[in-house]
């Protein structure tokens, strides 16, 4: 398929139904960089070669493994990002997490589940720009009618548990996404990084900030985290509202252990259904989520998106450490070029 049949594949795909829409959405990505070439240096898969006999991973080959589950009690879980070097969140990954957020909802005795990163410096970051086309395109829509991604993140989100983000590194992009749809955030002092870099490159966040940042920190703090498309630490997030609280990252892991553990020996019953109670309260509905969605396949086809984001590539998106741990910084001297 040459540049011109798949562009048109992708935007035939936005302007049709909404589902179609939202199964195209990577394509649109994808479609817009078909010119950037793939970099050697990027890495996509992992195995930890450490794994606990405990480790309950998604049932695909180990060297496509991405993510790893602990069970650390049958009530307590932990959930780690494993693919260094930058934890970049790809098509691969999708099964993956879906396997694991349906565990989550239907396992009958866990009650508490922490995300957390085996990779320093990244607890998850962005979307994988030069992924094949193909496994973008034949993803199907999730339970909610969504496309995989904001489904997973809005399942998260109303499973009958409690999800802990422990934020060490950067939370980029899906990553944060996948922190804000988290019932509670927990965040290093020192090294802790979170962002909505999307607008930085003339796109729209795809995974639902739009809706949920402003119900934690109000519409103008909201609008400078998105607007601003700047690096957030984590004394701001915790200013902010962004997270629960930052702590000295020398206390962290003691006190989401402490927090979890606590949690996961309550009743489950309870748990669910105040959790329930406050979702009513709190959730931005799937018609919001899915508005993002849209936005982010339209903006993924603008000429703007499509040269910004080659940019980045050409810079060291996806392969150069620099770039990657200065997103803020090198997506706002796009608009100088």
């Amino acid at each position: 398929m040459n540049k011109k049949s798949i562009a048109a594949f992708a935007v035939e795909c936005a302007v049709s139904a909404p589902r179609l829409r939202r199964a195209a959405g990577m394509a649109a990505v994808l479609s817009a960089l078909i010119s950037v070439p793939a970099f050697a240096g990027q890495t996509t898969t992992s195995a930890s070669a450490n794994a606990t006999s405990q480790d309950q991973s998604p049932n695909v080959p180990a060297t496509k493994r991405e993510i790893r589950v602990e069970h650390r009690t049958p009530q307590y879980w932990r959930v780690t990002f494993d693919n260094p070097p930058f934890n970049i969140f790809g098509p691969e990954t999708i099964p993956q997490l879906n396997e694991v957020i349906t565990a989550i909802e239907t396992d009958p005795n866990v009650r508490v589940v922490v995300f957390d990163s085996a990779v320093p410096g990244f607890f998850l970051t962005h979307y994988d720009f030069v992924a094949p086309l193909s496994a973008s395109t034949e993803l199907a829509s999730g339970r909610t009618g969504l496309h995989p991604l904001p489904d997973m993140l809005v399942r998260l989100s109303r499973a009958p548990v409690v999800s802990i983000s422990l934020i060490r590194g950067r939370a980029t992009g899906v990553g944060s996404e996948l922190a804000l749809a988290s019932d509670m955030r927990f965040a290093s002092r020192e090294k802790a990084i979170l962002s909505q870099w999307e607008v930085g490159a003339a796109l729209v966040p795809g995974g639902g900030p739009m809706a949920r940042l402003p119900r934690l920190m109000g519409r103008g703090r909201a609008l400078e985290v998105l607007l601003g498309s700047d690096d957030i630490d984590g004394d701001l997030a915790d200013k902010y509202g962004y997270v629960n609280r930052s702590l000295p990252d020398d206390e962290l892991d003691g006190f989401v252990e402490a927090l979890a553990s606590r949690v996961s020996k309550f009743d489950k019953q309870a748990i669910a259904d105040t959790k329930r109670l406050v979702d009513f309260a709190s959730l931005p509905s799937d018609p919001e989520i899915g508005a993002g969605w849209d936005a982010f396949i339209t903006s993924v086809q603008r000429p703007q998106a499509q040269a910004n984001i080659s940019k980045l590539m050409q810079m060291g998106l996806q392969t150069d450490n620099e770039i990657e741990s200065k997103l803020g910084h090198y997506t706002a001297t796009l608009a100088g070029q």
